[in-house]
């Protein structure tokens, strides 16, 4: 079994079973054994999020890295000056970052975007989410996008980074592909877009991708 067939073999199970965010624990459990490869974690940051700080600069403030992993993207945006909060719904992925991050500033924690620390509403100045939307199905998708909204504190930017397709695509199997009116409608809730990028990424073959940002009046 390849590593993203099993990956998607624990999603489909955890969203039969009700739970969609249930798999992402058993994976890196999985890839703490050696018996499973978390195929996004690259262990570096994620270039389209590094592309965007560069061409971007921000005044900084604190900072969310939304399902962070391993967290790379964390230790980047702290590197560029940001008071980084970083989390993910699975604690072995935590663990992990910590030990990989032993003298980091960044503050790790288990959380569910679903229903986050009430403490982190209209927090953040920057709210950074990259390749996690597209791993969750329709409805938590949906719920998901609509909580990004509200971490991000006013005059805060809410930054985007997914596959995308065209919505007579058929949507395929996990990661699931946003459609552009996905995308653009997360800023409906009080967000103002500041940009759109369609893109082909350098993969071989290239995917494409979406990358859009959104800043609360």
């Amino acid at each position: 079994m390849t590593d993203r067939a099993r990956a998607r073999t624990l999603a489909q199970r955890a969203i039969a079973a009700g739970d969609p965010l249930a798999w992402f624990e058993q994976l890196y459990r999985e890839a703490t054994a050696g018996t499973a490869v978390v195929q996004w974690a690259d262990l570096v940051p994620n270039p389209h999020l590094v592309d965007w700080l560069d061409a971007h600069p921000l005044p900084g403030g604190r900072a969310l890295d939304v399902g962070t992993g391993l967290g790379d993207n964390a230790e980047e945006l702290a590197r560029r000056g940001w008071k980084v909060v970083a989390f993910d719904v699975a604690a072995t992925a935590i663990e992990a970052a910590r030990g990989r991050f032993p003298d980091s500033r960044v503050e790790y924690a288990v959380a569910d975007l679903l229903s986050p620390p009430p403490a982190w509403r209209s927090a953040f100045d920057l709210v950074a989410e990259t390749y996690t939307l597209q791993v969750l199905p329709v409805p938590a998708r949906a719920a998901a996008a609509r909580m990004l909204s509200e971490l991000v504190a006013p005059r805060g930017t809410l930054l985007v980074i997914a596959r995308g397709r065209d919505p007579e695509e058929p949507e395929g199997s996990m990661p699931w592909p946003l459609t552009r009116a996905e995308v653009e409608g997360i800023g409906r809730d009080g967000l103002s877009p500041l940009g759109f990028e369609d893109f082909l990424d350098a993969e071989d073959p290239p995917v494409r991708r979406f990358r859009a940002a959104f800043r609360r009046a």
